[in-house]
């Protein structure tokens, strides 16, 4: 079956970065915003954590941004609600300062170019933890647009994440294809990776490779951009 559509991971794939720095980073900036509102740091993250664990777990019964504030409020109340406003702001503003903690691989606008020069379907399939505004900011600190997307992926428009292999079958059934007309591309072995097990093609880029469990990653086809752009070309 021929491939018609290509599926992207931004953090780490077509937006290099280190993850914890990244995360670290952007999370002391949260702080600052939510300290002057009552909250505590440490206690801060460790709620925003268990967000996110609520969102990893989500089976699709609700939207991931209602995975991660019924937590949170579990732990702060529901009157926590009242401050989304100041969140949605932080991701609109102050979280723009955390694109320092980002490189920048100009081969990702060159990749997604030839996807379409190919008449391919560019997906963005970016685990869906953050929120809309958020996920547009990194994709233009990737150097591309929201438009360069036919999907992609923000915490209130699913109710999957990865590893769960049902957010890429999601994802199938939005556009339409069949698993065996797609291919995966990301750095993550155990995220992005798992598209395999459904029928899809994969690439793991491995300019900022995670891979937690050590797997033997020769199994996948791999390299860095280069490799990348001849794999795309010989679809």
């Amino acid at each position: 079956m021929a491939i018609k559509a290509v599926l992207f991971d931004l953090d780490g794939t077509l937006l290099p970065m280190d993850m914890d720095v990244f995360v670290n980073g952007y999370f002391r900036f949260l702080a600052e915003k939510m300290v002057p509102h009552g909250y505590e740091p440490k206690s801060l993250i460790k709620a925003v954590w268990g967000g996110v664990a609520a969102m990893v777990k989500n089976d699709g019964s609700c939207l991931n941004d209602e995975a991660f504030w019924k937590y949170f409020c579990g732990i702060y109340g529901e009157e926590a609600r009242q401050d989304i406003p100041i969140f949605e702001d932080f991701y609109a503003n102050d979280f723009q300062k955390a694109k320092m903690f980002c490189g920048f691989a100009p081969q990702a606008a060159e990749v997604i170019r030839l996807v379409k020069e190919k008449g391919l379907r560019p997906v963005l399939a970016t685990n869906p933890l953050f929120p809309e505004v958020a996920t547009k900011s990194r994709i233009r600190w990737a150097g591309l647009a929201p438009e360069d997307f036919e999907l992609y992926t923000t915490y209130e428009n699913i109710g999957y994440c990865k590893p769960n292999p049902d957010y890429y079958r999601e994802i199938l059934r939005r556009i339409g294809l069949a698993p065996e007309e797609c291919m995966m591309v990301g750095n993550d072995v155990g995220e992005d990776m798992i598209a395999e097990t459904l029928g899809m093609k994969v690439f793991l880029l491995t300019n900022c490779l995670i891979n937690k469990t050590g797997e033997d990653i020769e199994k996948y086809p791999n390299g860095g951009f280069d490799e990348l752009l001849q794999a795309v070309r010989e679809l």
